[in-house]
């Protein structure tokens, strides 16, 4: 009986590393970030017609479809990450889960989101959630090894996410999606820029043809994140001048673009550790500030949209 319950526990002990492991392949951190993201879209779109439910309820089956992404991404790309020390103990390198498994988990969470659009929402937005998986899996993911055009291919998907809420209520991409689409694929660069040139032995170790891993174009880097957050400004007050949004949004939008803007040109003019960390951490608070700034502004926020309702 005592040798059972050790096996029994034993057995318990490594299935939830496993489940851990699966979880780990999904990226949550990032799961969440498009969840939000698209959140933030679909609300925009909703209006107050729609109870949060059903915005989360769209949010959630794009964020399937972003953690399936995430999957296939690592499934492809095993052999390169035992050579990267930020990567070597991923589950697939580390041989923790099996090829198999995480294409199954890759593939079923692909089909969970895309259906799951499809039949509660409109086929529009399914139908560009799974281009979206495509691009950023068969185009953007294969392309790291070829060209450094990979992080321009790249943000085409990292930038759908909102889009993908818009659309699924909208029926079409307009206004508040189209601008959300822009912010992000702007917003990528410096973030990308920052976090290349932190780990670019890594990514010339294994080959991957990132901007600053590449002989000579170390400097490049500061240069496209310093052009992209400049070019950030005007796409992220748009809405502001268009009417979409009020004081709040505009004017929070403009001060968070003139802060990515100093430390894009801090990591532009000396290339360090510092200002490259710097530069990364403000680039993960721009982001959900301001969509924070979205849903306080008094025009176009929750408090404006369920008011009226």
């Amino acid at each position: 009986m005592k040798q059972t319950r050790v096996l029994v526990a034993g057995s318990e002990k490594l299935a939830v590393h496993v489940a851990r492991d699966l979880a780990t392949l999904t990226r949550p951190r990032i799961a969440v970030l498009v969840a939000f993201s698209a959140f933030v879209g679909g609300l925009l779109a909703a209006g107050p017609a729609a109870s949060l439910w059903r915005v989360a309820e769209a949010a959630l089956w794009v964020a399937c479809a972003g953690a399936s992404a995430s999957v296939l991404n690592q499934v492809l790309e095993r052999d390169v990450d035992r050579l990267m020390k930020r990567t070597e103990n991923r589950p697939l390198p580390a041989r923790r889960v099996s090829v198999r498994d995480a294409v199954l988990l890759g593939a079923g969470l692909a089909a969970v989101g895309v259906v799951g659009l499809a039949l509660r929402f409109n086929l529009l937005s399914a139908l560009l959630t799974l281009a979206t998986l495509f691009a950023y899996t068969a185009l953007y993911t294969p392309l790291k090894r070829v060209s450094t055009l990979n992080t321009v291919v790249g943000a085409i998907p990292g930038a759908a996410a909102p889009l993908l809420g818009y659309v699924a209520f909208a029926g079409g991409a307009s206004g508040w999606g189209i601008s959300l689409f822009a912010i992000l694929f702007a917003w990528q660069f410096p973030h990308f820029m920052a976090i290349a040139w932190l780990h670019r032995e890594d990514y010339a170790r294994a080959g991957m043809r990132m901007l600053p891993a590449m002989p000579g174009c170390e400097r490049l880097a500061g240069r496209a994140a310093w052009t992209y957050s400049l070019a950030l400004l005007p796409v992220s007050i748009l809405p502001g001048v268009r009417g979409d949004a009020g004081i709040v949004y505009t004017a929070g939008a403009l001060v968070l673009g003139l802060v990515y803007l100093l430390a894009s040109g801090r990591f532009a003019w000396r290339q360090d550790v510092r200002s490259a960390r710097t530069l990364l951490y403000v680039s993960l608070v721009y982001l959900p500030v301001l969509y924070l700034l979205i849903l306080s502004d008094p025009i176009v926020g929750v408090g404006a949209l369920y008011g009226r309702s």
